[in-house]
């Protein structure tokens, strides 16, 4: 599950209509309390906007940002790559269960998908093994006959008829 106690509020900033702080941030977080309060007022989701909701809703922007940055950056590393790309993001979201819950309708441009074989299409295993631990394995050689070309010794040297 998510975990908020990271964050710790000491101080909520507010503005008023007027442009005057009320109070100061200092939530200790990099997403923007003020543009979120600002899009929030804007986007006519409530009459009223209460002065916690916008550093609740930053601190959960920026948990979720940290998390699909992390797995992708690891992905990145498997790969053994220094950019994170969009399959990076793909291969992170689609391999957490959580994140694959939460953003399971998300298209992700250039991402791919997951690499999955179904299980009949593997080879079968063998169950026989020799001595030292080596799987043995039966191997089936076929003569292949040479190709019929339709050309006789006594046709020439080019293979062609002689009128």
């Amino acid at each position: 599950m998510l975990d908020f106690h990271r964050f710790h509020v000491t101080h909520i900033c507010i503005l008023n209509f007027s442009g005057v702080a009320l109070d100061y941030l200092e939530a200790g977080l990099s997403f923007p309390v003020g543009r979120i309060h600002r899009l929030m007022r804007k986007g006519n989701y409530a009459q009223r906007i209460g002065g916690g909701a916008p550093v609740y809703l930053a601190a959960v922007l920026e948990y979720l940002a940290a998390e699909i940055l992390e797995l992708a950056g690891n992905a990145a590393r498997d790969n053994r790559k220094s950019r994170i790309v969009p399959r990076h993001l793909q291969l992170a979201i689609r391999n957490d269960d959580e994140l694959n819950r939460l953003l399971g309708h998300v298209t992700i441009a250039q991402g791919g998908v997951l690499p999955n074989i179904h299980s009949s299409l593997l080879p079968k295993k063998d169950d026989k093994k020799e001595s030292n631990g080596v799987t043995k394995r039966k191997v089936t050689a076929t003569r292949v006959p040479p190709p019929n070309n339709n050309f006789s010794d006594d046709e020439g040297d080019n293979g062609h008829e002689s009128d």
